[in-house]
């Protein structure tokens, strides 16, 4: 089922028609925080936004390609309110983020290693998003608001909290408002948000979090945004281990996901100039290696051109602008996180070869384990595919770390079928696939092996493992609640 990406936004006025009939004491309590952080009065309407596990198809979001991913119950609430004068006030539920006021949250939007960059990040993309439409309120401010945030999704941990904040935030603010827009609107426009934080978001992270449905997996597509239902097979489940690795993809850009996005593009490049398909003013202006295949006609074609086109080790920065007659800079002119990119980078090079055969035989990945489960294939051929994407990640794109491969090496020693790291990697959290009936087994080994020593070390409290470790389910999307009785 292709999901009409028009639709718009759900909202409810029971926790139930989104978290299921048996909604547990936890979620309540939570709502019923953010509606205590208030104080007198109470919020108009509350939005959540979910993270997600990807289950296949790692960092080819921003190259075009369709990916895997689905939501999970660890979600972001946000409670919103109309108030006097023309601030944002943002706090959270948790003590350990500190309560602020920006009287000018669109210049507040930007990487300032605070958590607070993503609700202006989603705040400056609502005005940014309804500039473009010509809609009101057409100024600077859509006027004062008061949020307060409650989120349990594990920040760094590569299930895509910034993602969720960033939804949820952009979500409370335009219901707030009276504005509605489709689901595959809002999961763009929220994308766009993002970029404010510094990390050049491919999609997939906001599509899911938007267009998330309860019961299956989602084909991501891009330009524009939709989703196909993907049935996962019965008797498996899909475990997530925590490496306790922190990924902060924003910290650190220029080095890991920002580097990989500036990799993939300057590949894309140089298989302009090589293949000969493209004019050099063509190759020098093509953005994915998505481009790239479309030109030469299939897959297997850019395949063998990124194998025969692309040398192996690193390309310096001199060699590049010799090939493309021209200074890297220029070619992303106004692009900040690019050109910080190839300036931290220019001693260091650039390993394009490696990234463009990741990218292409991923994208393929994706689709074989859309058709196994289309087919109702084994789950053994899913595990062969998850195992197949983490070595790709590890060896080509080199986003792993020593943590997740410990974590990958516990789950497939406790009988996993497959496993592999999710998400943006370099910590962060590894998914698995299991036997259902095997499952509690796998979990209590994995416990054992990997989680026992870092509780013996202090890394993790015992209590706390369970939050680390866990069966998950494909659930709901983002929704908005008014008139909440919780």
């Amino acid at each position: 089922m292709v999901v009409d990406a028009a639709e718009k936004v759900g909202i409810y006025s029971s926790l139930e028609e989104v978290y299921g009939p048996s909604v547990g004491p936890e979620i309540r309590a939570r709502f019923a925080a953010v509606a205590a952080a208030f104080g007198s009065g109470a919020p108009i309407l509350y939005a959540r936004s979910p993270g997600r596990v990807n289950l296949i198809g790692e960092h080819i979001d921003y190259e075009g390609y369709s990916v895997l991913p689905m939501a999970i119950g660890l979600d972001c609430i946000v409670g919103i309110r109309e108030v006097e004068g023309g601030s944002l006030s943002v706090s959270n539920t948790d003590p350990a983020f500190k309560t602020r006021t920006f009287a000018d949250p669109c210049g507040a939007a930007g990487p300032n290693g605070e958590w607070t960059d993503y609700v202006c990040a989603g705040y400056r993309g609502v005005v940014d998003h309804l500039r473009t439409k010509s809609l009101p309120p057409a100024g600077l401010e859509l006027g004062g608001l008061e949020l307060v945030v409650d989120g349990v999704v594990p920040a760094g941990g590569g299930l895509s909290s910034s993602s969720a904040l960033v939804c949820a935030v952009a979500i409370a603010i335009m219901a707030v408002r009276g504005l509605s827009f489709g689901k595959g609107e809002v999961a763009e426009l929220a994308c766009l948000c993002e970029r404010y934080s510094g990390t050049q978001s491919g999609g997939m992270d906001q599509a899911i979090s938007v267009m998330g449905q309860a019961g299956v997996a989602k084909l991501v597509d891009f330009g524009p945004v939709r989703t196909t239902d993907v049935v996962l097979p019965p008797g498996v489940s899909f475990l997530i281990g925590n490496s306790l690795a922190v990924s902060k993809k924003a910290e650190g850009a220029h080095t890991r996901y920002n580097l990989r996005v500036v990799e993939c593009r300057l590949a894309a490049a140089v298989l302009g100039f090589k293949t000969g398909v493209f004019a050099p003013a063509e190759a020098l202006a093509l953005e994915t290696l998505k481009e790239v295949e479309v030109r030469l006609g299939s897959r297997a074609a850019a395949q063998r051109a990124a194998s025969t086109c692309l040398h192996e080790g690193v390309y310096l920065s001199d060699e590049l602008e010799e090939l493309f007659g021209a200074q890297l800079e220029s070619i992303f002119s106004g692009e900040a996180a690019s050109v910080a990119v190839l300036r931290h980078n220019a001693d260091v090079g650039f390993r394009l070869r490696d990234r463009a055969a990741h990218v292409y035989a991923e994208a393929e990945r994706v689709l074989s384990f859309q058709v196994a489960c289309a087919a109702g294939s084994s789950a053994a051929v899913l595990a062969d595919l998850m195992d197949a994407s983490h070595a790709s990640c590890r060896d080509l794109y080199d986003c792993s770390c020593a943590e997740l491969e410990e974590l990958v090496a516990a789950f497939k020693n406790a009988g996993a079928l497959g496993a592999r790291l999710t998400g943006a990697g370099w910590g962060g959290c590894a998914v698995a696939i299991v036997p259902t009936d095997e499952a509690s087994g796998v979990l209590k080994s994995v416990r054992e092996t990997f989680y026992k020593p870092r509780v013996e070390t202090g890394a993790v409290r015992a209590e706390d493992v369970s939050k680390a470790l866990f069966v998950t389910l494909p659930s709901a999307g983002a929704a908005i609640f008014k008139d909440l009785k919780i």
